[in-house]
C-alpha cells in the first residue's frame, strides 16, 4: 500500500512581535508571570491586512520550493480560522500558489488538524486519489482573542506550516505512520467560540445582535489540561504501538506547543527527558492548526531534529478532537525564511 512519505516543508510567521513586556504595559500582567505559567517569552501576529490564507500561501511555497517542484495534485488546509465562513480558503490558496483547478479544501479539527490532515492525505495518497499533497496547518488565531483578555491573550499567535507529501512506501526515511484520531463531543463546550455559527447566530431571530464577548474564544483551562495530558498520552502510545516501536526507541517528541505546563505534563507521562523533546512554545507561542509543521520546519532548520530521528507527533484540541502519529525525518532542507 502506497504511504505519504514527506518530500518538504516550509513554515512562515508573521513579522510583527508581541513580547511578554508588551502585554504587561497594557494588561495586568507581567513578563515573570507570563513565562511561568505557559513557558512563552514572544508570539508573532498578524496585522490588520493579513489573514489565514496570507499566511498559508508563504508557507506553502516554501514547502514547495524545499522539494524542488511546484506541484501538488491536492491542498488541504487544516484551519480553525479560515478567511471568511464561505468561501473556504483552500482553492484561493491553490490559485495563489499557481497550482490551477487542483482540489482543494479546509479541515477544521481545532489544534488537532494537522494530524486529522495527514490522515486525510494518507488515505488520498493510498487509494491513488493524489501523488503529491500540500498539507497545510495555518491561524491567525489571535484575530479570535480577546485582546483584554490576560488569561487567553498571552497564549497565542500566529503562523503556518506546510509539508509536501508524496506517495512512497512505509519503509522510506519521511514514511509517515498510520495516525490515531480521537474525539469527544461530549466535552464541545470546554473550547469553543460561542457565536457566529449557525447555532448561535450573529442576529437573533428578533434581529437582535449577539453579545460581542461571544465572538472571542473561551476556554475552562483547568480540564482542558486534564485532558489533553490524558488523551496525548493515550494516543501516543498506541501510535508508537502501531509503528512497532517503543518509546524509548523514540528520538524526538513534537507535541503540541499549547504551554509549557501541558508539555512538561505529557513528556514525564510518557518518559521523555528534555533532549528528546522538540520546542519552539518559548518563541512562537500556540499557533494551533500550525503548531506542529511550524514546530517539524524550525527544529530541521536548526538541527535538533536530524534526518533518520524517529520522531512522534502528538496533538488535543477543541472539539475535543486529538491524535498521535510517528515518522522518520528525511533528508531535505525546510524553509523558514
Amino acid at each position: 500500500m502506497k504511504r505519504p512519505v514527506i518530500a518538504g516543508a516550509g513554515c512562515y510567521l508573521p513579522p510583527d512581535v508581541v513580547t511578554n513586556d508588551d502585554l504587561a504595559r497594557r494588561l495586568d500582567t507581567s513578563d515573570a508571570w507570563i513565562r511561568t505559567r505557559t513557558g512563552m517569552s514572544e508570539r508573532h501576529v498578524v496585522d490588520a491586512a493579513t489573514a489565514t490564507a496570507d499566511l498559508a500561501v508563504e508557507a506553502g511555497r516554501r514547502a514547495l520550493e524545499s522539494t524542488g517542484t511546484a506541484r501538488a495534485d491536492v491542498v488541504v488546509l487544516a484551519t480553525t480560522t479560515p478567511d471568511r465562513q464561505v468561501p473556504p480558503t483552500a482553492p484561493e490558496i491553490a490559485h495563489r500558489l499557481g497550482l490551477g483547478t487542483v482540489p482543494a479544501f479546509d479541515l477544521s479539527a481545532a489544534c488537532a488538524g494537522f494530524l486529522y490532515g495527514l490522515s486525510t492525505a494518507a488515505g488520498m495518497i493510498a487509494t491513488g486519489a493524489a501523488e503529491q499533497v500540500l498539507l497545510i496547518g495555518a491561524d491567525a488565531f489571535t484575530t479570535m482573542v480577546d485582546p483584554e483578555d490576560r488569561a487567553t491573550v498571552v497564549l497565542f499567535g500566529d503562523a503556518a506550516g506546510a509539508l509536501v507529501l508524496r506517495a512512497g512506501h512505509a519503509g522510506q526515511p519521511g514514511a509517515i505512520g498510520a495516525p490515531v484520531l480521537g474525539s469527544d463531543g461530549s466535552l464541545a463546550d470546554l473550547i469553543q467560540v460561542p457565536a457566529g455559527g449557525s447555532r448561535s447566530r450573529a442576529r437573533g431571530p428578533l434581529g437582535e445582535l449577539a453579545d460581542p464577548s461571544d465572538f472571542y474564544f473561551r476556554m475552562n483551562g483547568r480540564e482542558t489540561f486534564r485532558h489533553a495530558v490524558t488523551r496525548m498520552s493515550q494516543s501516543s502510545r498506541q501510535a508508537v504501538e502501531a509503528a512497532g516501536w517503543s518509546l524509548a526507541q523514540v528520538d524526538r517528541l513534537g507535541a503540541h506547543q499549547a504551554n509549557a505546563r501541558i508539555l512538561a505534563a505529557v513528556a514525564e507521562e510518557l518518559a521523555f527527558e528534555p533532549a528528546r523533546q522538540l520546542s519552539n512554545v518559548a518563541q512562537v507561542a500556540n499557533t494551533a492548526a500550525a503548531s506542529l509543521p511550524t514546530l517539524l520546519a524550525m527544529a530541521a532548520a536548526e538541527g535538533t531534529l536530524k534526518p533518520g530521528h524517529r520522531v512522534l507527533l502528538t496533538a488535543f484540541g477543541g472539539g475535543l478532537s486529538w491524535g498521535a502519529a510517528t515518522l522518520t525525518w528525511p533528508e531535505i532542507t525546510p524553509l523558514v525564511d
